[in-house]
């Protein structure tokens, strides 16, 4: 079983998986602070993929797992999950960047409520042309997509311009850039744009339960 790490009141009405992203793991600063600031709303799960874990224990950084590897092992937590969250809660996956990206095609799973992608890797940067959010245009579940306007893997004008499904929305985060960071001159900071983050996701998940 994949060790879970679990923020918030485990009586709470909505539950997040949170995946990391391809080069930082559940601990990281970005992800220990978005899922405390979630808990105060939340009850929010993160996990390691394998090859994370297996970075931990001997120091080497690996790649991620294939794309199979890691789905199954989202689909894994979200079993066990399941027979840890109340019967009548909803789970919603949520994912930074790869994260993000692996937790919009499980929109299908019938467990899930809805998906929060923080900084959505639509492109690698500098390379629009190998676009991955084909899928994004089928989807039927709702889907939140969570970006800085300068982020170098779709900044808002890309975005905008990509055929979504009428489920995704997208909401920007001013001056951001991959990790919503602002520039000093924006007047803005990272903390301010984590919590305008956290605000737009709240708000996404209030919406689904009134509609």
């Amino acid at each position: 079983m994949t060790e879970l790490l679990i923020d918030g009141e485990q009586t709470a009405t909505d539950w997040i998986i949170f995946a990391h992203g391809a080069g930082a793991d559940k601990d990281h600063e970005f992800m220990a602070d978005m899922a405390a600031r979630l808990s105060e709303h939340t009850c929010v799960v993160r996990f390691n993929f394998p090859y994370m874990d297996k970075r931990k224990v001997d120091g080497k950084k690996r790649p991620p797992d294939r794309a199979s590897a890691l789905l199954s092992c989202f689909e894994a937590v979200i079993e066990q999950v399941n027979g840890l969250r109340p019967a009548t809660s909803r789970l919603w996956l949520a994912g930074k960047s790869m994260g993000g990206r692996m937790a919009s095609h499980l929109t299908e799973n019938p467990s899930v409520s809805g998906v929060i992608c923080l900084g959505f890797p639509f492109h690698p940067p500098g390379k629009p042309e190998k676009y991955k959010g084909e899928h994004l245009a089928s989807v039927t579940r709702p889907v939140l997509i969570l970006q800085g306007e300068r982020d170098t893997f779709g900044r808002q004008e890309e975005v905008v311009s990509y055929s979504l499904s009428p489920s995704v929305e997208a909401a920007f985060l001013p001056d951001g850039d991959h990790s919503f960071k602002p520039r000093k001159a924006s007047g803005l900071t990272e903390m301010q744009n984590r919590q305008t983050a956290v605000s737009h996701l709240c708000q996404f998940i209030h919406q689904q339960g009134a509609n």
